[in-house]
């Protein structure tokens, strides 16, 4: 999946627009408005602002604190301990009580009511351990904790789509600082999915082939695995926005096997860990851009999933949010040449 360089790298380059194929927007890169990419750091780098872990829900010792929960991973080495919890979040954004959705289409007014899942993946026993520290086995079963949840919420037929997430530091959206991640599981399919999946099946129509099965530029890539690769997306929206692409065509996230978690654990870490340490240990968020979970089998040749990662360097403006069109300060080569060339 490498192949030469999409284009050169040369000092003082102008402003530039590109699109990105995998959604269909469009980024303006603008070097003009940033230091040198190697200089990009976080203003607001992460810190833990609960050190003391007995006040913490998530901390082993305070499971009563928290809500129920749906299943857990257990520590075989030692008798009594997990180490990964699955529960129910204690304040969701949508309701697992009603169990069949009641639609409401009044005039110009159409509303479904608020079922689904909102599930919380305690990563960790350890109040001090991020992500990155652990283990790509334990990274892994991270991993497959959001495959066994995504399992059981698709057999409800009202469920169309399972988002997984990541909010790493305040300005990112947690609210804990013992790491966690998320899957809201909703009654419909939300309108970047269903633009994305648009814009793969209008590349695929005009190519032939599936986008992200592509033989990726050498100068995007951070590094590769046996059955990932990681970049920086030809049209990145965000400065230092990552993506890890399985390299064999797979639709949906819920498909991974164990060994594949394993790989992607590993790749994964290494990422975070090259965010971390490049960028000041940046506030960020990842998200797993799957597919629908009922898409007809006619959509599986063009939907490829993938995992993006996006530290928190930049805010939301007035052109951003009024366009939907991004500005981004570093060109996605030079963010994945200081990216790929740092030691870890």
């Amino acid at each position: 999946m490498t192949s030469s360089s999409s284009s050169s790298l040369t000092p003082g380059r102008s402003p530039e627009l590109r699109k990105d194929p995998t959604t269909n927007h469009w980024v303006i890169f603008s070097p003009a408005r940033a230091k040198r990419p190697s200089d990009f750091k976080s203003k607001n780098p992460t810190t833990n602002p609960n050190p003391n872990n007995s006040t913490c829900p998530f901390c082993a010792g305070n499971e009563h604190l928290c809500a129920p929960e749906i299943f857990r991973l257990d520590n075989n080495e030692v008798s009594g301990s997990w180490n990964i919890r699955v529960i129910q979040n204690l304040y969701p954004a949508l309701s697992r009580d009603n169990v069949e959705p009641i639609h409401r289409n009044e005039g110009d007014q159409v509303s479904i009511g608020g079922f689904g899942f909102h599930d919380v993946v305690i990563e960790s026993p350890s109040h001090e351990v991020q992500l990155a520290d652990l283990e790509a086995g334990l990274i892994a079963q991270v991993l497959m904790s959001y495959k066994k949840i995504i399992e059981r919420v698709k057999t409800h037929d009202s469920i169309k789509y399972a988002q997984v997430f990541k909010n790493h530091g305040a300005s990112a959206g947690a609210s804990l600082s013992h790491t966690h991640s998320q899957i809201l599981s909703l009654p419909v399919i939300p309108p970047k999915v269903a633009a994305r999946m648009d814009a793969m099946k209008e590349y695929f129509n005009e190519k032939g082939k599936c986008n992200l099965c592509q033989v990726q530029p050498s100068d995007l890539i951070i590094n590769e695995s046996r059955y990932f690769i990681s970049i920086v997306p030809f049209a990145a929206s965000f400065p230092f926005e990552m993506w890890i692409i399985p390299r064999d065509h797979s639709s949906h996230f819920h498909e991974i096997d164990p060994d594949k978690a394993i790989d992607l654990g590993g790749l994964l870490k290494l990422m975070l860990k090259k965010m971390s340490l490049q960028l000041n240990n940046p506030p960020f968020n990842f998200m797993i851009q799957t597919s629908p979970l009922q898409i007809p089998s006619s959509e599986l040749p063009y939907a490829h999933w993938f995992l993006q990662i996006v530290p928190q360097l930049s805010t939301l403006a007035g052109f951003e949010m009024g366009s939907g069109c991004y500005i981004n300060p570093v060109f996605p080569e030079d963010a994945a040449k200081v990216l790929r060339e740092l030691d870890v």
